[in-house]
């Protein structure tokens, strides 16, 4: 019985001391020098733009990333390929529309990081995904280096809602469909 009780004792000793030594914090995104970048693919080339971060933490224990929390300015939304006068402002305002992301309904996405796997500073993160209110699991790599993240990966906008002029909803669109796949490249700094 006293062997128990000293066995008990010792685990519970060593497990609080790793705890102690184990760092938890939370890191707030710089969101003025982070960056999103986007590209859309159609039959005949793409277009491409940048979106803001409203706001953005990763949480850490010691090193190694644990979670986040993003959210993204959908209202921000432009276009960098086009300049004024050639489409720019044409191709934002159908972005912006309900026939994209309906920023007027919906202002904001955001993404949770639910589970990181991984370790020195290369992570597969699982999370949660929601654009125009509909929230779906995402999957991408991401990697950490001194105060800064990187993470490129695509994402299926049919699955959002989004149908305008995929060839997987709509029939006879020859050179006119838009791919239903995006990449987006985010560069945070923390």
């Amino acid at each position: 019985m006293k062997n128990n009780i000293l066995k008990t004792g010792f685990i519970m000793l060593f497990a609080l001391t790793i705890v102690s030594f184990t760092t938890v914090s939370e890191k707030s995104v710089n969101v003025k020098d982070s960056n999103i970048t986007w590209k859309g693919h159609k039959v005949t080339g793409s277009h491409e733009g940048t979106i803001n971060l409203s706001e953005g933490t990763l949480m850490f224990e010691g090193e190694k990333l644990t979670g986040g929390n993003f959210t993204i300015d959908m209202t921000s939304i432009t276009v960098t390929d086009l300049e004024a006068g050639n489409g720019k402002e044409k191709l934002e305002g159908h972005l912006k529309s309900d026939d994209f992301f309906g920023v007027n309904n919906h202002k904001k996405a955001m993404f949770k990081i639910n589970n990181v796997t991984g370790d020195k500073g290369t992570y597969r993160v699982f999370g949660d995904l929601t654009i125009k209110g509909i929230t779906k699991p995402a999957t991408f790599q991401m990697t950490i280096k001194d105060n800064s993240a990187t993470a490129s990966f695509k994402i299926d906008r049919t699955k959002y809602g989004i149908k305008y002029k995929s060839g997987s909803f709509f029939d006879d669109l020859k050179d006119k469909a838009i791919y239903d796949e995006f990449d987006l490249n985010v560069n945070l700094t923390f």
